[in-house]
């Protein structure tokens, strides 16, 4: 076995926001994808449900909240653990060429899954040339 094999990535705790829930606050991993017609965003928020999330558009700045219950952790003693248990926050400037009103989003087995569909301006296009 090689050191690599059992190598634990560690959670980046939030800095420089206040706190109005006990507890720390991670970063979650994310991913995202460009696609022609929008951009695909995934968030990484485990012991998060679609009831406990936030997500907020507003000014160019895209806001995920994912707010962990603590009661079902209140009694536990771990004895080993790779992610700690804690709220989530991500903020991302986004484009204003971002269809707002068509923004969906799903949550599964703690994954936030976002489609951000691009606004008919934004998409690329076939311009056709005129013979005059």
């Amino acid at each position: 076995m090689t050191e690599h094999e059992l190598a634990v990535k560690h959670k980046q705790e939030v800095e420089g926001q206040e706190h109005t829930r006990p507890g720390h606050t991670y970063v979650p991993d994310v991913d995202i994808c460009e696609t022609p017609d929008g951009l695909w965003l995934w968030a990484d928020m485990p012991g998060v449900d679609e009831q406990s999330v936030e997500i907020h558009l507003a000014n160019g700045v895209l806001s995920i909240e994912g707010r962990v219950s603590l009661k079902e952790y209140a009694e536990l003693a771990p004895v080993y653990t790779e992610y700690n248990i804690g709220n989530f926050l991500r903020r991302f400037t986004v484009s204003t060429d971002i269809d707002a009103e068509h923004i969906k989003a799903r949550m599964k087995d703690g994954v936030l899954e976002l489609e951000l569909p691009k606004s008919a301006q934004a998409k690329p296009r076939r311009i056709s040339i005129s013979t005059h």
